[in-house]
């Protein structure tokens, strides 16, 4: 056991149990490791009716329970507090019962027939003979995994994933059974397809399964597809299906006299302007709103998301008077283009480049005039905004006074390009309205940077703090770890920085595993390094999913996490590992500094 790991102990009478061990997983969060899914699942009930101080998320997976906290603070106490809780103290919610029909035509029938013994009937029979649990969620929106089936249908992965498993397709793995909800990549063996709607955002609950929840297959030859509403008013209960919200109220916005920014506003920022305030005329390589996402929805299948560059985009709402949480503009490496048909009041922070503004047509002077990020500024009625390639960096962030007005999913208008939640990017011609400012809001002065973005070529050192797998990899993984000059590659998203060997640094070697055999899945949070077989981390930035397979060496901290995510391909990368989060002192001292 490594020395950041520590057992808890858990109070009480009869048989001994074996202790939960606690597992680091960066400064706010950690793995609460029991033994075996029935574990898991009596503790995730017992957090979740009884939630520790500070908690922000209980998440279940096959053997651990991954709890996120608020502060640092709380997530020390936490071991403490565990270890005085039994699980199963806590009152659980009646189960719902699904029947879910099936038609059993899986390209995978009489692969799973030999894989177990049986004939493909008898398979089908194996299938809907148990009722299932919904143990946890995780890798999409609305992908549960299913427990408690027969244990005959034990069977591996394929050896090959697909590159495409169609959305309702039902399939096994493992000891797990489950339904796809949407289009995706997967290796689990098909045994079939259903109609069932497995998600729906506009739902009161959009998850169809949920952790808890009971479902019984039935071929469809035998019974027509039974929903989960009609599922639930025969145990009488009934499930509600909630539309979107209801439209709010429109007010246009206050429209600035010419070099004023005002602050006198009548309305709080939840009513949109009439008429939209900015049109795209050009979106750049990738624009999109984004906003501080959609925490606690992990047994939903569903990352937190948001801005990649978190405290960017804050800085760009502070300017401008917003709320840290109003909804701003992401867009990639430039070439945004917006003209204003209301004036408006903007500002930029982030990867900016050369930023512009064209007077309206036939005005005079005819030169455009250059706009400085990171201070507010106002772009007046028929004017064009242009944002040029940044010189470093990767993302910039345009902060609206009021904020944009765009459709929310889960209460987040943030564009998660995992999972497919959210508004799409901007297209040209789009138009934008913008939410009429809160009162008693005013706007900023000019301020430094939040992120300090490197230079071109320059190295980057991000502190991480080691778990909670470093044990597979030992003292010698996590000395490499260290040691090791790693380079960003062009393979890298919103969803992970995927690193490489630096060649400039000569011949090295990846990690090496020191544990064999695979990994259960388990929770995950932003600026895990998960280590795939090829030795080579990849650093989980917002889109991350929600659990992984691979073990995580270590967890970056959050301020260098929005530093990652602005990190161009080809940046050289050392990592420096604290045992605890760094002191001020430290932090000032090592910030942007290459080891």
């Amino acid at each position: 056991m490594s020395p950041h790991q520590h057992d808890g102990a858990v109070p009480g009478s009869g048989a001994p149990r074996a202790a939960p061990r606690f597992l680091p997983a960066g400064p706010s969060a950690l793995l609460l490791e029991v033994e075996g899914l029935a574990a898991a699942m009596a503790w995730h009930a017992e957090l979740l009716a009884r939630p520790l101080p500070g908690q922000l998320e209980a998440l279940a997976a096959a053997t651990t329970v991954l709890l996120r906290f608020d502060t640092p603070e709380h997530a020390a106490a936490a071991a403490r507090r565990v270890g005085q809780r039994r699980p199963g103290e806590a009152a659980a919610a009646a189960p719902r019962a699904h029947t879910i029909g099936v038609r059993y035509d899986g390209e995978d029938l009489e692969e799973l027939a030999r894989l177990t013994g049986l004939s493909v009937e008898g398979v089908i029979a194996a299938h809907t003979g148990t009722p299932w649990t919904g143990a946890f969620g995780g890798f999409a929106p609305g992908f549960t995994y299913l427990t408690g089936g027969d244990p005959v249908l034990d069977v591996p992965r394929r050896s090959s994933p697909r590159t495409a498993v169609p959305a309702g397709s039902v399939a096994l793995a493992g000891r797990f059974s489950a339904a796809y909800p949407r289009q995706s990549p997967g290796g689990w063996q098909l045994l079939g397809t259903t109609d069932a709607v497995l998600w729906d955002s506009a739902r009161e609950r959009p998850a169809l399964i949920a952790p808890g929840d009971v479902v019984s297959f039935v071929p469809l030859r035998d019974a027509a597809l039974v929903t989960s509403e009609a599922a639930a008013a025969s145990a009488g209960e009934t499930q509600a299906s909630a539309g979107p919200p209801a439209a709010q109220a429109e007010r246009p916005a206050a429209d600035l006299p010419a070099g004023t920014l005002a602050a006198e506003t009548p309305e709080a920022g939840t009513k949109a302007a009439a008429s939209p305030a900015l049109t795209v005329l050009s979106p750049g390589l990738l624009t999109a709103f984004q906003d501080l996402g959609r925490p606690g929805r992990g047994d939903l299948g569903v990352t937190v998301s948001g801005a990649a560059d978190r405290p960017s985009a804050a800085q760009a709402n502070r300017l401008v008077g917003n709320p840290a949480g109003a909804v701003v503009l992401e867009t990639l490496l430039g070439g945004l283009a917006l003209r204003a048909e209301h004036t408006v009041v903007l500002a930029l922070t982030g990867a900016i480049g050369a930023a512009s503004v064209a007077p309206a047509d036939g005005s005079r002077p005819a030169v455009p005039r250059a706009v400085e990020p990171l201070a507010p500024f106002v772009l007046r009625a028929g004017e064009t905004l242009t944002l040029g390639a940044p010189a470093a960096g990767l993302r910039g962030y345009v902060a609206v006074r009021g904020g944009f007005a765009a459709p929310a999913e889960l209460g987040s208008a943030s564009t998660d390009t995992l999972s497919g939640l959210g508004p799409a990017p901007l297209a040209a011609g789009q138009e934008l309205a913008v939410l009429a400012p809160q009162p008693g809001r005013v706007v900023g002065h000019p301020e430094p940077a939040a992120t300090a973005l490197p230079n071109p070529g320059e190295a980057v050192t991000l502190r991480a703090i080691p778990g909670p797998r470093d044990d597979w990899f030992g003292p010698e993984g996590l000395a490499a770890l260290e040691s090791t000059a790693w380079r960003v590659t062009a393979q890298s998203d919103r969803v992970g920085a995927r690193l490489e060997l630096d060649p400039a640094a000569g011949e090295q070697e990846p990690l090496a595993r020191i544990r064999g055999g695979e990994l259960a899945s388990e929770g995950v949070v932003a600026g895990s390094l998960q280590v795939p077989p090829s030795g080579l981390p990849v650093l989980f930035l917002a889109d991350h999913p929600v659990t992984g397979g691979y073990p995580v060496i270590a967890v970056v901290l959050p301020a260098d996490v929005a530093l990652a995510a602005q990190l161009p391909p080809g940046t050289p990368v050392r990592l420096r590992l604290f045992e605890a989060p760094p002191t001020p002192a430290a932090t000032a001292a090592t910030q942007g500094a290459a080891k």
